[in-house]
């Protein structure tokens, strides 16, 4: 799909600008142009972006295949930058966090946004265009700012839910720990790997717009990247104590299970020493009551019998109430 949206002043603000009078709105230097590219196909985007808007060959190139790598290049004329959306699903199957690559160009007086699939934020920032013309009524360069700002906006709720996951696994791990919490644990654990990879170098794409000097991007709007590099400076201070939280949960996950193992073979052992004498006594006498053995009548009568009886029953209580005392058990 193609959306072009059009404004040029002292005109009202044309949402379905026709693609063949792309070149006539490039030519009003006064006037803002953004096109935008969601899911088309190469072989539709190739031509308008090397024909009409005379992008170089490699920028083209690097905008049509996903390199999933925030940049900016500066090509004179124009900015070739790669901004990187994220998808994160609470219930985690494999990868947790999906990166979805924007491409945009931002020209003087134009803003061409490329991607694969629908992105949020860029329907945000076009239905409010739509809303209010001033969003559009500043300039290119501030557009491509509410563009980036709104994709930077959407890591703040998968922060959250990542720190809402992680306070339901701690509760998971002194509750009820489980195989599944540990892939759980090690699912967060990549998500937020992924995470790292693209805020680090998405913050120093816009500290470079915020600092550096571009010929298409106005000083005085520079400042607004700069609170875009300010959020994702944030961002990287929070990523990096879930990090923590993560690997704390790991290692309490493995301490717990620890824990749990020793009070097994804890149980296991105390339930071996309780039946050890019995045992012995069994393999001693061989239980040979009911026939005698060596003319050996005298252990096989009544009372002996009672009297084994008893010892094989009290035996395992004295040593459980003696091994209590101890707190062995």
């Amino acid at each position: 799909m193609i959306r072009i949206l059009y404004y040029a002043p002292r005109s009202p603000l044309n949402v379905e600008y026709p693609p063949g009078k792309i070149r006539e709105a490039l030519r009003n230097k006064k006037g803002l142009l953004w096109v935008d590219f969601s899911g088309e196909p190469d072989q539709t985007c190739e031509p308008i972006l090397r024909d009409i808007f005379g992008f170089h060959p490699l920028a083209v190139a690097d905008a049509l295949r996903e390199t999933h790598t925030p940049k900016v290049d500066d090509w004179g004329e124009y900015l070739y930058i790669v901004l990187n959306a994220l998808t994160f699903e609470s219930v985690p199957a494999d990868g947790l966090l999906t990166i979805n690559e924007l491409d945009a160009f931002l020209g003087p007086n134009y803003v061409v946004t490329h991607h694969d699939k629908p992105l949020s934020a860029i329907d945000e920032v076009w239905l409010a265009c739509q809303r209010d013309e001033r969003h559009v009524q500043e300039g290119a360069d501030h557009l491509l700012y509410r563009i980036s700002d709104r994709v930077v906006a959407g890591y703040m709720p998968i922060v959250e839910e990542i720190d809402k996951d992680i306070d339901l696994i701690e509760d998971q791990i002194f509750a009820s720990p489980s195989t599944r919490t540990l892939e759980h644990l090690f699912t967060l654990k990549r998500a937020l790997l992924s995470m790292r990879r693209v805020i680090t170098p998405q913050r120093e794409v816009m500290n470079r717009l915020a600092r550096d000097d571009y010929r298409v991007i106005d000083p005085k709007d520079r400042i607004f990247f700069r609170d875009v590099y300010g959020h994702l400076v944030r961002l990287h201070d929070l990523h990096e104590s879930m990090r923590d939280l993560v690997g704390s949960a790991l290692d309490t996950y493995l301490s717990v299970i620890n824990n749990r193992m020793n009070d097994v073979m804890k149980t296991l052992a105390a339930v071996t020493t309780l039946f050890m004498p019995i045992s012995f006594i069994a393999g001693f006498f061989g239980m040979n009551f009911f026939e005698p053995v060596a003319h050996l009548t005298n252990w096989t009568t009544q009372p002996v019998f009672l009297a084994m009886l008893a010892i094989t029953i009290l035996t395992p209580i004295i040593m459980f109430l003696w091994m209590r005392r101890r707190a062995w058990v």
